[in-house]
């Protein structure tokens, strides 16, 4: 299968104060997994195959509730070519 872009904005439910110490631990998992991603202010960016990247998004469903999150909203964005797609082709211009 071909390399594809997903991209996870996670908003656990919990305490305000508790929001980012969830989310870092979903980034952690991602940093972890072996798999190309950056961080961005509103969601994680991911790049490799679409059922690796669909785990890490199952898993990071598990990784908030086990952290004391009564519920999880996610926004999952899929960018799949059959050739494959990078994260490189679509910002290489605007990086310094």
């Amino acid at each position: 299968m071909s390399v594809v872009n997903v991209s996870l904005q996670v908003i656990p439910v919990v305490t305000e104060d508790r929001i980012y110490p969830v989310v870092d631990k979903v980034i952690e998992y991602i940093q972890n997994s072996g798999v190309k991603y950056e961080v961005g202010p509103m969601e994680t960016t991911m790049e490799g195959e679409l059922s690796v990247l669909l785990e890490i998004v199952s898993k990071a469903q598990e990784i908030c509730v086990a952290s004391g999150a009564s519920r999880v909203l996610s926004v999952v964005k899929i960018d799949y070519k059959a050739e494959g797609v990078t994260m490189n082709e679509k910002v290489y211009k605007y990086r310094k």
